[in-house]
């Protein structure tokens, strides 16, 4: 086959499809008709001998063969953009690009007021939008449609690009009037009552229940190596909500430890280092490798990475 003779329009349209698995979404993504867009899809399947999307009971389902090219025709795209994308380098005093960065509430008590800072000096027109995990899906990072997302995850799509920020450990934050403080030790852990913070990942979140410890994350896997389970009584995806929680005399907090710290001048409360052995936490920095060659997005890229190196050094 004569590449000269390939309209190469037809390996973006696969590109869309093969995100979507939807004509419907595809075309609306891509600004043409439905007709136009089935009309690329049959025009695929002659170019690739190959059905590409098929029919079933579960909706349109990509061959084996649609599976095998969805990389190759991802990487021939990115460095296509890489080519004619201008080399002009990014001037983030003159600059007014609005950034979207999803983060969790643990990071705008962390990271983000120290960014902030950074921004208004070095780029005072820039925007930043601040995103929460529930408000971005896998599919929104990949297209480029949300900057970055900083936050811990279990799983990721090989496809991403991500960096390592920090590490935290884990803190207990109790109220100043709660009696376990003076006799501290895994037992009366155990005998309070506890609020179970977490936001992993991204998406919508789902019901949490007591016994499904897999899901329950990092403390309750610790303690159940050690055979033994506490008492949640409130389930919360904010670490704010939980901290204020903290200050009820009854409750115990356990999250990480640069969130707590964020409280720890308060008086209402105080930090105890947990009584049992918790895995650190790892924050990672994620974006998609549509936005890995943009030059404003490498420099806000380097500069969340300078400021997280800032920020744990001034605390360590």
């Amino acid at each position: 086959m004569n590449i000269s003779r390939v309209d190469l329009n037809l390996l973006v349209y696969l590109d869309v499809l093969l995100r979507d698995i939807n004509v419907t979404r595809a075309a609306e993504e891509l600004g043409i008709s439905q007709p136009a867009m089935s009309n690329s899809l049959r025009r695929l399947r002659d170019l690739f001998k190959d059905p590409i999307l098929v029919r079933t009971s579960d909706g349109m389902v990509p061959t084996e063969r649609a599976l095998e090219l969805q990389p190759l025709v991802r990487n021939v795209l990115i460095a296509a953009e890489e080519v004619v994308l201008p080399k002009s380098e990014f001037e983030p005093l003159t600059s007014d690009r609005i950034f979207r960065i999803m983060a969790s509430d643990y990071i705008e008590c962390t990271l983000l007021p120290a960014l902030l800072q950074r921004i208004r000096k070095l780029a005072p027109n820039i925007c930043i939008d601040v995103m929460t995990p529930s408000d971005v899906n896998f599919h929104d990072v990949e297209r480029g449609k949300v900057d970055l997302v900083i936050n811990r995850f279990a799983i990721l799509p090989q496809s991403f690009h991500q960096i390592h920020l920090w590490e935290d450990s884990f803190s207990c934050v109790v109220s100043a009037n709660n009696p376990v403080r003076d006799n501290w030790n895994l037992q009366s852990y155990l005998s309070e009552n506890h609020v179970w913070v977490s936001k992993t990942g991204m998406g919508v979140g789902v019901g949490m229940t007591p016994s499904d410890v897999q899901r329950l994350g990092w403390v309750d896997e610790a303690l159940n190596k050690l055979g033994e389970k506490r008492n949640i009584a409130v389930f919360t995806r904010h670490y704010q909500a939980a901290i204020l929680l903290a200050q009820q005399d009854d409750l115990i907090i356990t999250l990480p430890t640069l969130a707590a710290q964020s409280v720890s001048e308060s008086g209402r409360v105080v930090i105890l280092e947990p009584p049992f052995e918790i895995p650190r936490m790892r924050l990672q920095m994620v974006w998609s490798p549509l936005l890995q060659h943009d030059p404003d997005h490498k420099w806000m890229r380097q500069l969340i990475k300078t400021v997280s190196e800032d920020f744990i050094a001034k605390g360590s």
